[in-house]
Parts: structure tokens; C-alpha cells; sequence
């Protein structure tokens, strides 16, 4: 009986080069948690949106050196916490490779898998999802009794203190008055949220536990503000949007923190840090500032072990 531990990271991924930029978007928006439609309609949806996108995600891609940041950083987390566990580590994304199915092939043999989304916050369209992939293999590899899952942990306590610590990184010895700090969160149509799915409310949970943390450590910037951002087609997505909310601060200083990404991603390292620098100068700001995400931060390294010690039965 071979008695080792896997634990499967999972998130959405990103392309690994320039070549997977297509199957990226075209895997994402024909993903039935992300497009709601029958599959000839969907499969429809998704060849049109990555036709009419891929060029400019190529052209983004190529800005940050041809690959998604998560990859790199994604390595760097399965590295730090290898060295912290009794398990080996992977990574496994939704829409690039390592997919589910190859992964789970490679630990099917393993007595324990415990799997631990990259997503904070419970949404359909991430955890789920990704639940959806991994249970489906499990159980044609009939290995689903050996798996274990956890849903959500924005409210972990190493997990806010890891946040708290990047922010003051984003800060580096600024006086805090002088800025106000927006959440940014990846946005979702509105009516995925009207259908219950929790995401919205989690975040929002989120900023309160943040807010606490950071007044706890006596760092009180001049406002803090939630805002929303990556919103695609003409729906109407989550609000406030975070270009509104830029345009809406007097204080022309401004730190930004990507609350709903663990891994730093193209929607952090080049829309925020390089899109919306390039808005918010046009909006006359004198400072902007991105945080990194947790990445490979000791703290959030923390909370992963953790998380895994607390799946143990």
C-alpha cells in the first residue's frame, strides 16, 4: 500500500507561451460554469470571444515576456511548501496545462489527496469549477474516496496578516493617511451573483477582516474602498467598477490590492500595474501604487500548511 500525501493546488492557469494563448480563452469561456449555455451554443460563444480577443492577449502576453506570471510564481509556492510538509506538492490548472486529468493520473496511486483551490473566496465560476474537473477524474480513475477538499479561507488568520504585510510592502514607510487603499476584485456579471453564488459577499467579508487587521496594526490610510475589475461584453457586472471608483478619489494617491488573486496573473502584473497606471496618470494621480499577492510570501505559505494539517482526518 503506497501511504504517501499528495496535495493538488488548483487554479485557472495561464499560458506557458505565446502557442497557448488561443487554447487558454478557448478552454475558459467554453467552461459551463463561466458560460451558462447549452454546449453548441457555448462551444459558439467560445470560438468567437477567443477569435476576437486572442490578438490583443497575445500582444499583453508578449508584454510580460511571452508567459503567465502565474506560472512562475505558482512553482515558487509548490517550492516553498514542499520543504514544509509530509507531501509532495503540484499545481494544477483549469485551463492550461498540468491539467486535472494528468495530474491525477500521476497520483492516483497516493493513499491521500488533498486539494486546496488558490481561490480565497467561494465562486462557481473558480472553485467550483475546478471541483467539477477533479471530481469527474477522481471518480473515472475511482479514486474519489481519496480526496479531500476546502472550499474557502479569506478569513484565515495567517492568510490576513500575509495581505496586511504586502500592503505595508506597497506602502514602504509612506505615512498611510496620504493614500486611499482600493480592493480591487476580479469582477462577475451580476447575474451569476443574483443566482446566489457567493463570491460577492466573501469578498466583502474579506475587506472587513483586512480592515481590522490593518487597524489592529495601527496603519490607517485616509479611505479604504472596494472596487471591481475584468469585466468583459455588455452585461452588467458587479459595481462599483474600479476605473469609476479612480475617477471618483480626490486623494490622488492611491495603493491598489488585487484581493481576489492569491497568485499574482496577467489581470494583476499587466492590467493593473500597467492598464490602469496608464489610466490613473491620465486622471492626473501623483502616486499608484499595485501590491504583489501572497505569491511566496512565508505568511501565505503558512496558511497553505495550515489548511492542509486541518484537511487531515
Amino acid at each position: 500500500m503506497n501511504h504517501k500525501k499528495a496535495v493538488l493546488l488548483l487554479n485557472m492557469g495561464g499560458p506557458n507561451h505565446l502557442g497557448e494563448v488561443k487554447t487558454f480563452l478557448r478552454n475558459m469561456f467554453n467552461d459551463p460554469r463561466i458560460i451558462a449555455a447549452p454546449a453548441p451554443i457555448r462551444k459558439l460563444i467560445a470560438w468567437f470571444i477567443t477569435s476576437r480577443r486572442s490578438k490583443e492577449a497575445m500582444h499583453n502576453y508578449a508584454r510580460l515576456g511571452g508567459v503567465s506570471p502565474i506560472i512562475g510564481h505558482t512553482r515558487n509556492v509548490v517550492h516553498a511548501l514542499s520543504g514544509r510538509i509530509d507531501a509532495d506538492v503540484f499545481y494544477v490548472m483549469r485551463y492550461t496545462p498540468p491539467y486535472t486529468r494528468d495530474v491525477l493520473r500521476d497520483v492516483a496511486n497516493y493513499s491521500e489527496i488533498y486539494a486546496i483551490p488558490l481561490y480565497p473566496h467561494f465562486s462557481a465560476t473558480t472553485t467550483l469549477s475546478s471541483f467539477d474537473a477533479l471530481r469527474d477524474e477522481a471518480a473515472r480513475l475511482g479514486i474519489s474516496h481519496k480526496l479531500r477538499t476546502i472550499e474557502r479561507y479569506y478569513d484565515d488568520p495567517s492568510y490576513i496578516a500575509c495581505i496586511v504585510e504586502r500592503i505595508k510592502e506597497a506602502l514602504d514607510n509612506a505615512d498611510a493617511a496620504d493614500f486611499d487603499l482600493v480592493f480591487s476584485a476580479h469582477g462577475l456579471p451580476q447575474s451569476i451573483i443574483d443566482k446566489g453564488d457567493p463570491y460577492q459577499r466573501h469578498i466583502r467579508f474579506s475587506v472587513y477582516h483586512i480592515r481590522r487587521a490593518l487597524n489592529d496594526a495601527g496603519i490607517r490610510f485616509h479611505k479604504t474602498h472596494l472596487a471591481y475589475q475584468s469585466r468583459l461584453g455588455p452585461m452588467e457586472w458587479i459595481r462599483p467598477y474600479l476605473e469609476d471608483k479612480l475617477a471618483a478619489l480626490r486623494k490622488k494617491k492611491v495603493i491598489i490590492y488585487p484581493i481576489a488573486f492569491t497568485i499574482d496573473n496577467s489581470e494583476t502584473e499587466f492590467e493593473l500595474d500597467i492598464e490602469y497606471r496608464e489610466k490613473a496618470e491620465q486622471m492626473g494621480f501623483e502616486d499608484y501604487r499595485v501590491c504583489k499577492a501572497p505569491n511566496d510570501h512565508p505568511r501565505f505559505i503558512d496558511t497553505l500548511e495550515h489548511l492542509y494539517r486541518t484537511m487531515q482526518p
